[in-house]
């Protein structure tokens, strides 16, 4: 699996990924390119994607991670992450479903926090968002 920045054909294994995620947050994928991205590509097949932002000096928040649904729990997510925060140290944020158990523990194996919640943040279906924090 290789790790690398977003680009333009990366686009369409976003939107498949998306998709068949209906958990995880869906924008339009076009609009992922006005931020730093992240793809995992395994077999020249898009398999993983992680979207963040900068919105301060020395302060990042993920918006949008996902993994295709038959290559999960292999490490996807993790190394994305990894890689995510090792390229900009400082403060990370991010939001997740209250009810996505195996995205908050993988969070917290990381090092992140929960500092927070955000009532009814999701829609689709309306549900709380755990606010969580890493610091490096």
């Amino acid at each position: 699996m290789k790790i690398r920045p977003l680009a333009m054909e990366d686009l369409a294994g976003i939107s498949a990924i998306q998709a068949a995620s209906p958990e995880a947050v869906s924008w339009a994928p076009a609009s992922y390119l006005e931020h730093d991205g992240l793809v995992a590509v395994r077999d020249g097949k898009v398999v993983g994607f992680l979207i963040a932002r900068q919105v301060a000096p020395g302060e990042c928040e993920v918006l949008n991670l996902a993994v295709d649904p038959p290559q999960r729990r292999t490490g996807i997510a993790r190394a994305l992450l990894k890689r995510a925060l090792a390229d900009r140290p400082g403060s990370w944020f991010l939001e997740v479903r209250a009810s996505n158990a195996a995205a908050i523990q993988l969070y917290e194996s990381i090092g992140f926090q929960a500092v927070g919640r955000r009532s009814n943040y999701y829609w689709d279906p309306s549900e709380d968002a755990i606010v969580m924090r890493f610091f490096s």
